[in-house]
């Protein structure tokens, strides 16, 4: 027991010293959430990310990812609020009830970049090397041990065990909280074989009668206090949808090209935090990403060079381009519309869409 409770304090420590803000350790056990996430799959809410349903049995428990898991640390490593929209924090706001020419009204004329991808790497290869050091030092001291580190990409509901280490809760606008760091921090698991002591969960919400997150949301994402219409939220919109956003939708989107904010800029929780942010997870200070014109002129070959190993590959050229496009709809770009117009015959059909309904916009 106290070579375990030695093991954690060294972890603690070196995680600290590898830029994790927050550390806590839960026993593996069934996932306290996967009924809710099989009611939120039959619900439809998963959207398109049919890798979620078609693996929902390994959400069960952690050892559907590491076999004998005994144990799951939770991490944090905070990244940086995007300057640029907290700048513009009320046109980041729009109301559903607004009209679309006042939604144009209220827009700015650059494009918001969710903060997460505001960094100078792709966060997933950053967190994933400082994992596998501290998979080393565990190896170190237990030979032998089985180990995983998790960067979201497993099916893990990290959410939930981040509650059981008692680093956070869940709040309403479905983001894990904390009372220092608000919610502007990734969140990384190591699985290992070894049982660590267990802290306390964190049981308390902290959100009270508060539902700032929830009316702010531009496109009414939240269906209640906790749940998220994933098929209506701008960032699965604009990350993983690859088809033609929807007219009521994109009306709705504002300037957002990646990822969205609001229901973070709102937060009251995140008005207080306090952490030190990686060099690597500061703002790159490039304006080309929150610039409309960089994206709808870019190519494929230079999209590879700037952007291979940052988030946007994963929307790729199009959904980008796309995305771009609808947010100069929405602020009234007209200086881009001829670059707009140019895409109606493109290839891509969902170019051409898109283009289309901007066209209408202008009408």
């Amino acid at each position: 027991m106290i070579a375990s409770i030695l093991a954690k304090d060294q972890l603690r420590s070196q995680s600290q010293l590898l830029g994790f803000s927050l550390f806590g350790v839960a026993q593996s056990q069934p996932s306290p959430g996967y009924d809710h996430l099989l009611q939120w799959i039959q619900r439809g809410y998963a959207g398109e990310m049919s890798y979620i349903p078609k693996r929902a049995d390994a959400y069960r428990h952690p050892e559907s990812v590491l076999d004998g898991c005994k144990s799951v640390v939770m991490l944090a490593m905070p990244y940086a609020a995007n300057p640029l929209t907290l700048r513009s924090k009320r046109d980041a706001e729009p109301s559903p009830d607004l009209t679309s020419s006042q939604r144009n009204a209220t827009s700015t004329r650059n494009a918001k970049i969710g903060s997460y991808a505001t960094g100078q790497v792709d966060y997933h290869d950053l967190i994933r090397d400082r994992l596998n050091q501290l998979i080393l030092l565990i190896e170190k001291m237990y030979p032998g041990s089985q180990n995983r580190g998790v960067v979201d990409t497993a099916p893990l509901l990290e959410r939930d065990f981040a509650r059981l280490a008692g680093i956070g809760w869940i709040g309403k606008n479905t983001l894990l909280l904390n009372r220092n760091m608000g919610s502007y921090f990734f969140l990384a698991a190591l699985l290992t074989s070894i049982e660590l002591p267990a802290d306390d969960p964190l049981d308390r919400d902290h959100c009270g009668s508060c539902t700032a997150c929830l009316d702010a949301c531009p496109t009414a994402a939240f269906v209640e206090p906790h749940v998220l219409n994933a098929s209506r939220c701008i960032s699965y919109l604009t990350i993983e949808y690859r088809g033609t956003i929807p007219d009521e939708l994109s009306e709705r989107m504002g300037g957002w090209i990646f990822g969205c904010d609001v229901c973070q800029m709102v937060c009251p929780w995140n008005r207080k935090r306090n952490a030190e942010v990686t060099e690597a997870l500061q703002p790159t200070g490039s304006l080309d990403r929150e610039s409309l014109e960089h994206w709808l002129t870019i190519d494929e070959k230079e999209f590879r060079t700037f952007y291979r190993h940052t988030p946007f590959w994963r929307t790729k050229l199009s959904g980008m381009q796309r995305n771009a496009m609808i947010a100069a709809a929405n602020a009234n770009r007209t200086d881009l519309r001829a670059r707009i117009d140019s895409f109606a015959t493109s290839e891509n059909q969902v170019l051409r869409e898109t283009s289309q309904w901007c066209s209408k916009q202008w009408h």
